[in-house]
């Protein structure tokens, strides 16, 4: 069976809705239609030709959130190319990145120039650096590249073919490139446009990093599938974000939840929600119930959670953009039409229905781990990805999250997820940031604790305080037994808190 191909989608959308807005970048004020988008992409996959990428190199892309971003990627895609994306979080890493996914072309934004010369010696495979920003020493000008670019050579792009290589946060390990191929990432993001219901009349906000696939399948191809005009964003600034949307008249916003609470807090403030904005997108990490409650008792708008990985090119599960029962508000959704999902035992064994186990998915997700065979076969195995993400599924296939099997804790023989303690925590008023992570212990293995950060603006909190809120929501036995209050909680690169550092913090105390 044959799918669209990222490229045969930008092309449809250019050819239904030539004049319509494509994208708009907000901090620089820029927009540019679909047919724009489509030629410039056109120059771009023609410039990257005459440099010498070929059908399956790899197009290295470092740099801030911004249109350009978004065109280097149609552009490498058009090409037959892989677009390897890098965070600029990763700065101190990026030598890594480039000696794993060996790319022959790397597009940066200038302010990261310095990187690039401290690293340039160890990224041999690098034949050609482009600056976003103008030329630079050993470096040359976007623009300049793209305006005189010969015309796209006839290129034929399997719906096969790999396009995206997006790595993953490195939450139990070092970051793993995710090799996503065009047509089963097509036909997923097809699914979820047709869940939130868009259209060309919809105009989104994505301000979360394009480094990471979330954005990709939550806010950029299936705004483009319905050719809506989509939003990006390089510094997330709610204040301003705020009154952008409103002028502009932004219908849906896709975030992860520590943007979508700024955003609740900024309309709480200002007394309403964004004029036109009718639904919310969240993923990246669990949403609190709470925080969907707010969002539909004090905004009137729907919070859709969704839940996936950068091995996916799709979504595990997502919500439907309409308030469910109370009994619902803790789960994430039904799987979408291009997935079977399956919840199963260490034997790989479907469990009953409300009975925790693995979360595995057949019928679309990544080729592989790039350079990691060992590593593909293990998450692949008998045709099933295993996510390593624990939950439970309900009668109507709603699928609740209960956490990384990774950051299970341990105490007396006993298995805890941390998620129903980290949501006790959130409720409580003065808490921006919570991870629950296991304290080692000589006579349990490990016993619960919390790191929190609080928020500057909010009534001041002791750890002690907020251990005995957390016990009187879950009862003395089912909580923690610490809360320690930190200045600023640690993230990954794709905006998830850090637990593995905080893990890892943490036994090194014990570690004498």
């Amino acid at each position: 069976m044959n799918f669209l191909t990222f490229n045969d989608m930008l092309r449809r959308a250019a050819w239904r809705l030539p004049d319509h807005p494509f994208l708009y970048w907000s901090d620089r004020k820029r927009s540019i239609t679909y047919a724009q988008g489509d030629l410039l992409s056109d120059k771009v996959a023609g410039a990257l030709s005459e440099l010498g990428v070929q059908q399956g190199d790899r197009v290295g892309i470092f740099a801030h959130n911004g249109l350009d971003y978004v065109i280097a990627m149609f552009g490498a895609w058009k090409l037959g190319a892989i677009s390897s994306h890098i965070s600029v979080l990763q700065q101190d890493n990026l030598a890594y990145f480039a000696q794993d996914s060996t790319p022959s072309v790397l597009i940066y934004t200038g302010d990261l120039h310095h990187v690039i010369e401290r690293d340039r010696p160890k990224m041999p495979s690098i034949k050609h650096y482009i600056c976003l920003d103008g030329e630079k020493p050993g470096s040359k000008d976007w623009n300049t590249l793209v305006e005189s670019a010969k015309p796209l050579p006839p290129v034929n792009v399997s719906d096969e073919a790999p396009a995206h290589l997006s790595y993953t946060s490195g939450t139990s390990g070092k970051p793993k490139g995710a090799v996503l191929a065009h047509g089963h990432t097509a036909r997923a993001t097809h699914c979820i446009a047709e869940r939130l219901g868009l259209s060309s009349q919809d105009i989104s906000m994505g301000p979360t990093s394009l480094a990471s696939s979330y954005i990709l399948v939550a806010n950029l191809l299936p705004s483009v599938h319905r050719g809506c005009y989509i939003g990006i964003r390089t510094k997330w600034d709610p204040e301003v974000i705020w009154d952008e949307m409103d002028q502009l008249g932004t219908t849906f916003f896709v975030g992860n939840p520590i943007v979508l609470t700024d955003l609740l807090n900024i309309s709480l403030k200002r007394g309403r929600k964004p004029a036109a904005l009718r639904l919310t997108v969240s993923g990246g990490a669990p949403v609190p119930p709470d925080l969907k409650r707010a969002y539909y008792d004090t905004l009137n708008l729907p919070l859709v959670e969704s839940y996936g990985q950068s091995e996916l090119g799709g979504f595990v599960a997502l919500g439907y953009p309409h308030r469910e029962p109370e009994e619902r508000m803790g789960t994430i959704g039904p799987c979408l039409p291009d997935k079977e999902v399956r919840i199963v035992d260490e034997n790989d064994r479907e469990v009953p229905i409300g009975q925790a186990g693995e979360i595995v998915i057949r019928g679309g997700f990544m080729i592989g781990y790039w350079n990691m065979p060992e590593k593909t076969s293990q998450a692949l195995r008998n045709g099933w990805l295993h996510t390593g993400d624990m939950g439970c599924m309900d009668s109507e296939g709603y699928i609740t999250l209960l956490g990384r099997w990774s950051e299970r804790i341990v105490s007396h023989g006993k298995v805890i997820f941390p998620r129903k303690m980290e949501e006790a925590l959130y409720k409580h008023p003065s808490v921006r940031y919570v991870a629950v992570i296991g304290k080692p212990d000589p006579v349990a293995g490990q016993l619960p604790k919390a790191i929190v950060e609080l928020y500057k603006d909010k009534p001041s909190v002791t750890g002690p305080e907020l251990l005995e809120h957390c016990q009187k929501l879950l009862g003395a036995e089912n909580t923690l037994v610490e809360v320690e209050i930190i200045e600023q909680i640690p993230m990954t690169p794709t905006g998830k808190i850090g637990k593995a550092d905080l893990q890892q913090r943490e036994n090194s105390k014990y570690q004498k």
